[in-house]
């Protein structure tokens, strides 16, 4: 598997991301093209591990809306195939955990990766759950599945998820899905152009935020 391909989100990316100094999340209007100028925030928090099924059951609809600086994008939870992951997802969304995070890695025509309360791509929520994935899963462009480090077993997530933009890289399947998007897929297609092709860490070009993530059951 190429290096591109590894989406390792402790140590190395943490390591030469630049810091995020800034704590509060700024907006500052739009601009032509509709996108806002923001600053992440920087979380400390530490959340107890969701029970099974604590927030949304096995077979369950649910929703999780994304409104970022740059558009609204939609994940329908693969609540089925993927149970557990699914859940704490929504246990995330609904703790507020990913209100006012950003994309700290961007990867044109790759993926586009969040969720990192540090802002350096080794921030977590303080747990984690495993679910491994069958043998064979496939990440299609609109996936939206879990960041992981490459020492962690196969399916564990933590609250770093990234989502799939393009097809030119391989991935091995270890990553747990929470599920794909269903409405709004040209803005993840646009915060993906906002990545530097040359940068070896995927730094944005542009901060793009979370200001809210909702989410919807039934």
């Amino acid at each position: 598997m190429s290096e591109r391909a590894k989406l390792v989100t402790l140590g190395v990316v943490g390591a030469v991301l630049a810091i995020v100094v800034v704590v509060v999340l700024v907006g500052r209007g739009g601009g032509d093209d509709g996108g806002e100028t923001a600053t992440p925030v920087t979380k400390d928090v530490k959340l107890a591990k969701p029970e099974a099924g604590s927030v949304v059951e096995k077979g369950e609809v649910a929703h999780v809306k994304m409104e970022t600086t740059e558009g609204d994008f939609t994940i329908d939870l693969d609540t089925t195939d993927w149970p557990v992951t699914a859940n704490s997802f929504a246990y995330l969304t609904e703790k507020g955990f990913y209100d006012g995070l950003g994309f700290h890695r961007i990867v044109p025509d790759f993926v586009i990766q969040g969720g990192d309360p540090t802002g350096t791509g080794s921030g977590g929520p303080g747990y984690s759950v495993v679910e491994t994935p069958p043998k064979g899963t496939k990440y299609p462009i609109g996936t939206v599945a879990m960041a992981k480090t490459g020492a962690e077993a196969p399916g564990t997530s933590g609250s770093q998820f990234y989502v799939v933009t393009g097809t030119s890289s391989g991935f091995d399947p270890v990553y747990a899905i929470v599920g794909k998007v269903t409405d709004g897929m040209d803005v993840v297609e646009k915060i993906g152009r906002l990545g530097d092709p040359s940068s070896p860490t995927g730094a944005p070009t542009k901060q793009v935020v979370i200001k809210k993530a909702t989410l919807e059951q039934g």
